[in-house]
């Protein structure tokens, strides 16, 4: 009977782990038990992260809509109730940049949304 040898996938299964975890600190690079563990952490954090990513923009679009809004004399919860009433179809994202970025068009989107008095 031949003896089977089981090394290879063993030694490739650690080094897969090994590589990943490049770039980190102390013992979690080079020692295997540990490595599997920061590699398991580091994939459900970029998990979790790529939604709050998401999260975290759409926080500061708001941010930055209802600061500029502010200046035009109106709330934030006001002006995106009217832009819905307005049917007035543009997003959080492009809005923050334009109110960044091209005031002035911010300032005309405002005065069009807004009721005439």
């Amino acid at each position: 009977m031949v003896r089977i040898k089981r090394g290879t996938i063993a030694n490739k299964r650690r080094k897969n782990v090994l590589k990943n975890t490049k770039g980190y600190r102390w013992g979690r690079k080079s020692k295997y038990r540990s490595a599997k563990q920061a590699v398991t952490k580091a994939l459900t954090y970029s998990y979790r992260d790529r939604k709050v990513r998401k999260r975290t923009f759409r926080q500061l679009w708001q941010i930055h809509i209802g600061s500029a809004v502010r200046e035009q004399g109106m709330s934030y919860s006001k002006f995106m109730d009217l832009m819905k009433k307005g049917e007035v179809a543009i997003d959080r994202k492009i809005l923050a940049d334009l109110a960044e970025n091209n005031p002035e068009i911010f300032k005309k989107i405002v005065e069009n949304v807004s009721p005439k008095k």
